[in-house]
């Protein structure tokens, strides 16, 4: 049986990732090694190994990487990063590793295993997002990757043009709309009883992230904006998450538990909601505001109204529910309020999701059982130069 090895730093991934690590724990020709790592270990970022747990998988290994110093520059975190992995493939080297997204942790993780010839198989490589760092992690990634998992024909496609097989892109749909689709969700009352704050009135689902591209912004500068709009804005409960492990991450936390607490009745703050608490809570939502790449990916299915503040999600698929605006106070507020008036609210019931790709896991968890340990991975990586297929997530992958 061949082993993959299945990596997850972020609580976000960790929901993506969790239906495809069902399927692999129960497949019949593949062995799960789950390894837990990031900010699933950290617990000012929440300690988020707990749902994890919650879940009853099989966690193989926990790789602490963060320091306690939450201002750490990312270079010395990808350093520790590199060498705690190494040293984990180099004891229990698996046949593939099953990485998900953009992450600098997860950048350094692939370049872990790329160094030790360990075939990777890259989940949402292709995506642009000109306003992160993650934007050129990503795009590594996918030259060390073996096997891409996209989301949707557009990031599939660019992955051609950046010289990969056709051979080794399976466009699958986004593990984010099958979640959405698939996963049981609270009822409201759940959902109030659950975080302890009263959802039953309109509500905004908030979370916001440092911008980490060149030239970025001061995170203090735009998380004030953030709460100078969201203060003006009446008539809605703010529910705050806490922001990532970003270069700034902390500071936006902190902005956003600072107006939590100045404004009891109108807003409430949880460090992390989890997946079934998050989507429901998504479910609900009278808007969905921030930077999250949720906010412009996921929100389409469900058809909530969206504003997606500043540059950090530029150059994704905006769909009709989204509504992008700089991130000054004044050019948010306005955004927050279109994006409540019933025209809004309307036009984003049309949004149409093209990470609509039906069984998503299933079809992952397919492909790694045909492939892992065959000739195709053991064999270098050509670039190609040759024209660009049509790509259909709805199709089930060709091997």
């Amino acid at each position: 049986m061949s082993t993959i090895t299945v990596v997850t730093a972020t609580r976000a991934e960790y929901g993506l990732l969790r239906p495809v690590i069902q399927k692999l724990a129960a497949s019949k020709t593949l062995t799960l090694q789950l390894v837990i790592t990031g900010a699933h270990l950290c617990p000012r970022l929440g300690a988020t190994v707990a749902e994890i747990e919650a879940d009853g998988l099989p966690i193989a290994a926990r790789l602490p990487i963060f320091s306690d110093d939450a201002g750490e520059p990312a270079a010395r975190t990808i350093a520790r990063t590199l060498t705690v992995f190494d040293d984990h493939f180099a004891a229990r080297r698996p046949d593939v590793v099953l990485l998900l997204g953009d992450r600098f942790e997860i950048f350094a993780v692939a370049a872990a295993a790329a160094a030790r010839h360990i075939p990777i198989a890259h989940i949402s490589g292709g995506d642009v997002t000109l306003g992160a760092a993650d934007e050129y992690y990503r795009h590594c990634i996918t030259k060390m990757a073996a096997l891409h998992f996209p989301s949707c024909a557009d990031s599939a496609r660019r992955l051609v043009r950046m010289g990969e097989d056709p051979a080794r892109v399976f466009c699958v749909g986004g593990l984010g709309d099958e979640n959405i689709r698939t996963l049981p969700k609270m009822t409201r009352q759940e959902l109030c009883e659950s975080t302890g704050f009263d959802l039953m009135q309109p509500f905004a689902l908030v979370t916001f992230h440092p911008e980490t591209g060149a030239g970025a912004p001061d995170p203090v500068v735009q998380s004030a904006a953030l709460c100078r709009a969201m203060d003006a804005v009446e008539n809605v409960f703010w529910l705050i998450t806490g922001s990532n492990a970003d270069a700034g991450g902390q500071v936006c936390t902190a902005a956003m538990q600072a107006f939590a607490a100045a404004h009891p009745g109108r807003a409430g703050f949880v460090q992390s909601l989890g997946l079934r608490r998050y989507l429901s809570a998504m479910q609900y939502a009278a808007l969905v505001a921030g930077n999250s790449s949720s906010g412009v990916v996921e929100t389409p299915t469900f058809g909530v109204p969206a504003v997606n503040i500043g540059s950090r999600q530029a150059g994704r698929i905006l769909c009709a529910n989204v509504l992008s605006c700089p991130g000054d106070a004044a050019a948010i507020e306005a955004a927050l309020r279109t994006a409540l008036t019933p025209a809004f609210v309307a036009k984003a019931k049309t949004a149409h999701s093209p990470y609509f790709g039906g069984d998503t896991s299933g079809k992952i968890v397919r492909v790694l059982e045909r492939l892992a340990g065959s000739a195709l991975l053991a064999a270098p990586k050509p670039f190609y130069d040759g024209p660009v297929p049509e790509f259909d997530p709805l199709a089930e992958p060709v091997l």
